[in-house]
């Protein structure tokens, strides 16, 4: 089944100004996609869902938004699940990624994320790029913080599979993991690699556009060339359309470095449109990150230095 693209900016505007328990899930259809033997990408509102079902029970990479979590289940159920959602894995701390995690773990599931994905739940704050987006967030309830976290890389193995959890350091956000499904030849990226246009980099909470452009050049390294790409957000992708917004990544961040070393001002590159030509492809009308807050991103990523952390052992192929 073809999975009907997810516009992130319809679904984080409209989240600014609504809590999510006061929106209108009822009409919400999960659509499912295979990614692999038993591995599945599931969709409907908030962020992808990758699914692994098996004797062992399923493992989740994120799951949405906790008023979809029995249509979730039911999913589940129709694509031949017998056992419940065992693991959650969190890709990052957005409330659209992890809204389910009460919900999950109340009935059974362990959460598992990076040390700072934690962190990010228990405190919330302001999501934002350092310039015209920003959003406050409410901490976590306790029983929606992960039960297992890790430093740079864990393994879970389950249903015959080792799962591949590997932390990117300041990329989308500081806490951001990719999961990888070497079995399937699979891998779920999170929101380090969108396709609903330009990315929403959150500087706020550590996210740097180097970071984003390391963690997809590594991904490119390390996996087979036929594994299948599930975004954080919009339909399965391929290697060839992660390489595309890589370059997109690299032209445009190396044209406002270029800019930013001549001694130009973010107003001035805004005031020139100076990524009016990525506009048509990756700034659609009523888009969320705009070419102008996709420039404040660069900026604010170019501007600052980030701390790394050190090469982390890759998955095998």
């Amino acid at each position: 089944m073809r999975l009907r693209p997810l516009i992130f900016s319809v679904l984080l505007a409209a989240a600014a100004a609504l809590p999510a328990q006061e929106q209108d899930f009822s009409k919400v259809e999960i659509k499912s996609a295979p990614l692999g033997a038993h591995l599945y990408l599931l969709a409907g509102s908030g962020g992808n869902i990758a699914a692994l079902i098996g004797g062992d029970g399923v493992l989740l990479v994120d799951d949405g938004f906790a008023a979809l979590a029995d249509k979730i289940r039911a999913s589940l159920k129709g694509l031949g699940a017998e056992k419940p959602v065992r693991f959650v894995v969190n890709t990052h701390y957005h409330f659209d990624h992890t809204d389910g995690n009460l919900a999950f773990a109340a009935a059974g599931a362990t959460i598992i994320a990076h040390d700072n994905l934690r962190t990010r739940l228990a405190s919330g704050g302001t999501i934002g790029n350092g310039g015209s987006i920003a959003r406050e967030v409410k901490p976590a309830d306790p029983g929606a913080l992960p039960a297992i976290t890790y430093e740079r890389e864990l393994t879970v193995h389950v249903n015959g599979q080792d799962v591949r959890v590997h932390h990117y350091a300041n990329a989308h956000t500081d806490g951001d993991s990719v999961v990888f499904f070497p079995a399937s030849k699979a891998v779920h990226m999170g929101d380090i690699f969108v396709r609903y246009g330009f990315p929403f980099i959150d500087s706020n909470d550590g996210g740097n556009v180097r970071g984003m452009i390391e963690a997809c050049e590594d991904v490119l390294r390390v996996v087979p060339p036929d594994t299948r790409v599930s975004p954080g957000h919009g339909e399965l992708a391929t290697l060839d359309d992660l390489r595309e917004y890589l370059k997109m990544l690299q032209d445009t961040s190396t044209l406002v470095a270029q800019r930013l070393a001549a001694g130009e001002s973010l107003a001035q590159m805004k005031q020139e449109k100076l990524l009016g030509a990525w506009s048509a492809r990756y700034s659609p009308d009523k888009a969320f990150v705009d070419t102008d807050a996709f420039t404040e991103s660069l900026y604010n990523s170019l501007a600052q230095h980030v701390a790394r952390h050190g090469p982390a052992p890759r998955p095998s192929r």
